[in-house]
This record gives structure tokens, C-alpha cells and sequence, in this order.
């Protein structure tokens, strides 16, 4: 099992139900692969480095994750497509 951490940025448009339930579907799928959810690190609302879908602030959330290296992949292409998600990136930390 290797140690993966997910970056999403949520939109600033909605409220912190719906936030909540983004964070919830992420963390199911990661479960849902056969991954095991460690943490869920809440930034709060950051100002973006530059302007993305006319939005200048998002909300930031890492969700540690262990996996199988195949996980990511599959994680990825569901959170792709879910509203509210601006942005996101998967990256496998290196054991220090």
C-alpha cells in the first residue's frame, strides 16, 4: 500500500452542506477502490493564484489516503467530472 494525498479545491459558491458532500463523495471513492482514508486536512477559503471559472477564492481540502497504486487513476477520473470541483491533483508521497 503506498500513501497518496488529494488535492481538491472546492468552489466558494456554495454552501458548507454541499461542501461537505463534495468532501464525503471524494472520501467514499477513495473507500469505494479499496483505499483507507488517514486525514482530511481543511485549508478553509485561500485566494486563488489566478482567476478560474470567474472565481478569485476557493476552499481547500487534502485527503490522505492509503492504496494500491491503481486507485488514483480511477479516483481521478470520478473527480473529474464532479460539479463544484475546481481543481484537483493526486500525488504519491514519498516515504521521508
Amino acid at each position: 500500500m503506498n500513501k497518496y494525498e488529494l488535492a481538491v479545491v472546492v468552489s466558494a459558491k456554495i454552501e458548507d452542506e454541499e461542501r461537505a458532500a463534495v468532501i464525503d463523495k471524494c472520501k467514499a471513492l477513495v473507500e469505494r477502490f479499496g483505499g483507507q482514508v488517514t486525514d482530511v486536512d481543511e485549508w478553509g477559503k485561500k485566494r486563488l493564484a489566478y482567476e478560474v471559472q470567474k472565481m478569485k477564492e476557493a476552499y481547500y481540502y487534502f485527503i490522505h489516503f492509503d492504496a494500491e497504486s491503481t486507485v488514483p487513476v480511477e479516483i481521478e477520473n470520478r473527480v473529474r467530472i464532479m460539479d463544484n470541483v475546481i481543481r484537483f491533483l493526486c500525488v504519491r508521497q514519498d516515504e521521508a
